[in-house]
Formats: C-alpha cells, sequence, structure tokens
C-alpha cells in the first residue's frame, strides 16, 4: 500500500510538471539551429518540413516598414509577418504583426487559438481589450510607447478613436498564431453556418443574418 501511494504521488507530481510546461510553451521546441519551411513541400506535419539549403534572405522581411492603406469596410490593415512571410521562423516560436489605423479604424474582435499576443503603439491613441471567460470586459486606452497583452486564445479588439492615424507593432509566441475573426468566421464560413444557428445566437431575424452575409462576402 505504502509503494502504491508513492508510485500515485510520483505520477500527479509527473502530471504536474507536464502540464506546467506544456502551458509555458507555445510552439514545440526546435531540434536544430534552424529548420528554414520548405512552404512548396507537399508533406504536411506540425509546421513545415525543413529546406535544404537555406540564405539569410529567409530570415529578412522587409514589410512592416511602412504604413498601409486602410481605405478599407474596417479601417484598418494588418500586415503579417509569420512563418509564411519569413520561412526562417520554422520552430522558432515567435511572429510579428503589423496593424495600421485610420481615424475610426477597427481591428474587429478575433481570436490567435495558437499564441498570446503583446502590442506596442507606434503613434497614436488605440482603445484596447480583450473579454475573458467569465465575460468580463478588460479594457483601457493606449497610447504611443505603451505596451498592452491579449492572452492567448481571448477574444480582443483594437479601435482608433482619434482624430488622425494609429499604427501598432504585435509579437506573438508562435510562428503561425492564426487568427479567426469572429464575424467573419461565423458569417462568411465556407460551406456557409446554417442560418438558423446565426439567428438564434445572435437573437435577429434570418433576413439580418443574410443581410451581415452579404456585407462580409458570405454565401446566402
Amino acid at each position: 500500500m505504502a509503494a502504491a501511494g508513492k508510485l500515485s504521488v510520483s505520477v500527479v507530481a509527473i502530471m504536474v510538471f507536464i502540464a506546467i510546461f506544456s502551458s509555458v510553451s507555445a510552439d514545440p521546441d526546435m531540434l536544430q539551429d534552424v529548420c528554414v519551411a520548405d512552404l512548396n513541400n507537399a508533406v504536411k506535419m506540425n509546421g513545415f518540413a525543413c529546406k535544404a539549403k537555406f540564405s539569410a534572405s529567409d530570415f529578412f522581411f522587409a514589410g512592416l516598414a511602412m504604413p498601409m492603406a486602410t481605405n478599407n469596410m474596417l479601417g484598418s490593415t494588418v500586415t503579417p509577418a509569420n512563418v509564411m512571410q519569413i520561412p526562417g521562423l520554422n520552430t522558432l516560436g515567435v511572429s510579428m504583426a503589423r496593424i495600421d489605423f485610420g481615424p475610426g479604424g477597427l481591428n474587429p474582435p478575433h481570436t490567435h487559438p495558437r499564441a498570446t499576443e503583446i502590442i506596442f503603439v507606434l503613434y497614436g491613441e488605440l482603445d484596447v481589450g480583450f473579454i475573458t471567460t467569465a465575460n468580463v470586459l478588460v479594457s483601457m486606452t493606449i497610447k504611443q510607447g505603451d505596451v498592452f497583452t491579449f492572452p492567448k486564445g481571448l477574444v480582443h479588439f483594437q479601435i482608433n478613436n482619434g482624430k488622425g492615424p494609429a499604427a501598432a507593432i504585435a509579437a506573438f509566441n508562435s510562428q503561425n498564431p492564426g487568427v479567426q475573426a469572429i464575424a467573419a468566421t461565423l458569417f462568411a464560413a465556407t460551406p456557409p453556418v446554417a442560418d438558423s444557428v446565426l439567428s438564434k445566437a445572435f437573437q435577429i431575424s434570418y433576413q439580418e443574418v443574410d443581410e451581415i452575409k452579404s456585407k462580409l462576402g458570405g454565401k446566402r
């Protein structure tokens, strides 16, 4: 019985250890110096297969240097810098993005299922927030030079309520954090989510569901 007790304690300790370290880490640890992603390889895995040869250009991206146009429906543009733009990020567990906002521009409610996000305001002023699983909104206004964090997997947003443009740099603890914009995910899915589901979930009419789908490019 004593041996069984010690065994059970050891099992619990091991499970706690695994839980702690699995929750701390994001992407799996790398097993070599570099593994530059071969984006054209047909082999599908958790990440990408490694290129046989690589160069400095595989670790370089100039796409975050300049502001992007924000004359779209949301008044904002996200420029990613993840493994798809920088193949050298494969297995390194980090990526970035630039978010440009026109006056009133919104980066709509969305989640990153594989990463925590931290943003740094380059210029302007943003109202930012995330919503906990207890439905508590955590929000504040941040200005040039400020930093704010969005926990992994939680719905969050940023909006420029100022009169001038704004921009921020975001960093993620994943080479490919993924993004699910709540409205587009539900109303522009392929194949489409049934109108009956959306109507009941949002307590709106079928006509309103169709109107939202048409605005977001979804199929009726």
